[in-house]
């Protein structure tokens, strides 16, 4: 008999990666906009596209590893691949919730 394993949906990964913030800036990787895709196939494999305020961004590597950290702990989730995107350049302006621009000052 072959028992049926239950995936995450893409909501609920992204829930999880909600908790994940940037260190400069206090603020959730989410809201901010630096999270361009989650997907999840039917084996378990996570992938997530994610983007850094700044190429030159020295956090890079420690957010990639708190999403790992974070998602590879739900259950259904074989594995993951995050990875960073240079495009479309990240633009608070256009990318970031309604909230994040009140608290950064940009409206």
């Amino acid at each position: 008999m072959t028992e049926t394993v239950t995936r995450p949906t893409v909501e609920q990964i992204r829930e999880v990666i909600q908790r994940v913030e940037d260190p400069e800036l206090r603020l959730s990787i989410l809201d901010l906009g630096l999270v361009y895709g989650v997907d999840i196939d039917e084996d378990g494999l996570v992938t997530v596209a994610l983007t850094l305020t700044t190429p030159a961004c020295p956090v890079g590597p420690m957010l990639q590893g708190q999403i790992y950290h974070l998602v590879t702990q739900m259950e259904g989730v074989e594995d993951i691949e995050v990875n960073l995107v240079w495009d479309p350049p990240w633009d608070p302006k256009t990318m970031a919730s309604e909230e994040i621009k009140l608290q950064l000052g940009i409206w």
